[in-house]
């Protein structure tokens, strides 16, 4: 008597969703053929011989390491700038992010409590929004150029490029976390006379401030491996170090510089991590 349910129960030997699988690997293997063909995407190049050897002849050029004491006490120093250099263009950028984003949150504005917001706060809400595009859009390295030019090589130039780039970036998502929180305690607040920033500190904030915090230290951790790239265009730290030892084909020191580098992010990535649990 249990045999046809045993039957109808049987596990199926071939997966059901086969043939939509197929199809949307094979359509994306067809979308991205004209993106590979557009970028001039060939790996297996990698795999000729010529370029083998060459390869090989770069990794070795890494070894031995450098261990000279005044060598490693150079890179502590500019390792502690590109920290410092980091550390102080978030803080600045947080300066920049915050008023914009109190100027650029629909949910602050007291004339959309009523459904259609008036048209001056909606035009300033649009230019900031347009700055806040711009300011992101423009990468750190393009700033850092430019900061070059105006206030000379090193850290000042890096520092003002991360703030910048790293401004726009906030300001749009500190918006979007707090316009997708709960916002009935903001709005009841502004309904019953409460400014603007009343109802942040005392509506929004409180709900959101654990995940405005943690976008906050994960755009610390991108600052301190951006203040390596600016590096290679003047403006100090261990990223300037690692350019000259480059140009000088001295493979140790760029070996050692790299290993310190990778301590570094992993550093910044326990810290981020026992901040974000400290936070939460």
């Amino acid at each position: 008597m249990n045999a046809p349910a045993l039957k109808n129960n049987a596990v199926p030997t071939r997966d059901p969703a086969w043939l939509s699988r197929v199809f949307w690997i094979s359509l994306s293997l067809v979308l991205l053929w004209p993106l590979g063909v557009a970028t001039e995407f060939k790996p297996w190049v990698l795999l000729e011989p010529d370029n083998v050897k060459i390869s090989a002849q770069f990794i070795a050029s890494f070894w031995p390491l450098v261990w000279d004491a005044e060598f490693w006490a150079m890179v502590a120093r500019d390792t502690w700038r590109t920290v410092a250099m980091a550390t102080a263009g978030m803080t600045l950028a947080v300066v920049v992010a915050v008023p914009l984003t109190l100027l650029n949150t629909r949910v602050l504005s007291i004339s959309a409590l009523s459904g259609r917001m008036a048209r001056g706060p909606y035009w300033l809400r649009q230019m900031v929004r347009w700055l806040l595009i711009f300011l992101r859009s423009v990468p750190e390295l393009v700033w850092a150029l430019v900061f070059v030019r105006v206030v000379g090589l090193g850290p000042t130039a890096g520092v003002l490029a991360i703030a910048l780039t790293y401004g726009g970036m906030l300001g749009k998502v500190y918006g979007e976390i707090l316009e997708s929180g709960d916002t009935h305690a903001s709005e009841t607040l502004m309904r019953n006379g409460s400014g603007r920033l009343q109802a942040f500190f005392y509506g929004l904030l409180p709900t959101s401030a654990a995940e405005l915090t943690s976008y906050s230290v994960y755009r610390w951790e991108c600052a301190i491996r951006s203040s390596v790239v600016l590096g290679f265009v003047g403006a100090g730290g261990l990223g300037q170090q690692l350019d000259n030892s480059m140009k000088m084909f001295k493979g140790g020191e760029v070996a050692s510089m790299l290993l310190v580098f990778i301590a570094l992010v992993a550093l910044a990535d326990r810290a981020s991590a026992w901040l974000r649990k400290a936070l939460g």
